[in-house]
């Protein structure tokens, strides 16, 4: 097996004193991701030094997913416990591969004094249906997801990137409803190679991705596997609170336009760093370090 092999490389080596080649191993290994299997490359660093930063802009209007800022101001809403926003690019005319970590930003609003927003990274086919891969604890799950509590928004200036937005959770600076403000959500890291033709998409909601598969579903500790893993953010202590039962709404406008940032990696043959610096803007609500 792969991955047994590999650590027992890295334990004989490091705790036995053998010398089997580990110390000429490649810094970073990855397994891309695609439709149909996997594909193995090895790397020197993490984030890759050759990414290209990219945003994709949500366009609150007709759901779109672009690289071209919309203009204007729009917004778009949805009932926490029972809707979701989608947004989609349209059908991508090359490959392109994603690999490392992600974020979203958000202007967010609540009829409540907080909210819980559940991110979540798609891949659709041509037929427009879902692509789910098999992860450590899901056989289906989604290409990436990422959460906040929008009490919880506060960053760390210091330890904040823009595609590694560092929340600290040590203050709870609740909303007032109506209002909207800035939100940074990290996104784990993910590695896929989707094809051309495929689309890429993100949605917002407030509860647990859950795929629409039908048919028998894997179980672990007697939950049902649909997407999210075995471990649901559903505790009666943290999300009975009707807090997380209001509307949240998403805005817009020249200069505060939500957007996804992904890690696009070119073709070897083509590849110049490029690495998107810059820390997520800060606003008054921040932590200060």
């Amino acid at each position: 097996d792969y991955g047994l092999d590999v650590q027992r490389r890295f334990f004989d080596h490091f705790l036995k004193g053998v010398d089997n080649g580990w110390d000429q191993t490649a810094r970073v290994q990855l397994k891309l991701r695609t439709p149909d299997g996997f594909v193995r490359r090895e790397e020197n660093e993490w984030p890759l030094a050759r990414t290209v930063w990219t945003r994709l802009y949500l366009d609150l209007a007709d759901g779109g997913l672009a690289q071209a800022e919309p203009g204007g101001a729009c917004c778009a809403s949805f009932k926490a416990r029972r809707e979701v926003l989608m947004f989609r690019t349209p059908a991508l005319p090359e490959q392109w591969e994603i690999t490392g970590p992600a974020a979203l930003k958000l202007f967010a609003s609540s009829t409540t004094d907080d909210a819980d927003l559940f991110v979540t990274v798609h891949l659709f086919d041509p037929h427009g249906d879902e692509v789910l891969f098999t992860t450590a604890l899901e056989p289906r799950a989604p290409l990436a997801q990422g959460w906040l509590r929008m009490s919880h928004r506060a960053l760390d200036r210091r330890r904040s990137l823009a595609y590694r937005p560092w929340h600290p959770h040590d203050r709870v600076d609740l909303l007032e409803p109506g209002n909207s403000y800035e939100a940074d959500v990290e996104i784990w890291p993910t590695s896929i190679i989707a094809p051309a033709e495929y689309s890429l998409g993100v949605s917002v909601r407030g509860i647990d991705y859950a795929h629409t598969r039908t048919g028998n579903h894997d179980m672990a500790y007697g939950r049902e596997l649909r997407g999210s893993g075995p471990y649901w953010h559903e505790h009666p202590g943290d999300r009975d609170s009707p807090a997380f039962d209001g509307t949240t709404t998403l805005t817009s406008e020249p200069g505060r336009q939500p957007y996804l940032l992904l890690p696009i990696i070119p073709p070897q043959s083509s590849a110049a760093p490029l690495a998107e610096t810059a820390r997520p803007s800060l606003t008054a609500d921040d932590v200060a370090r």
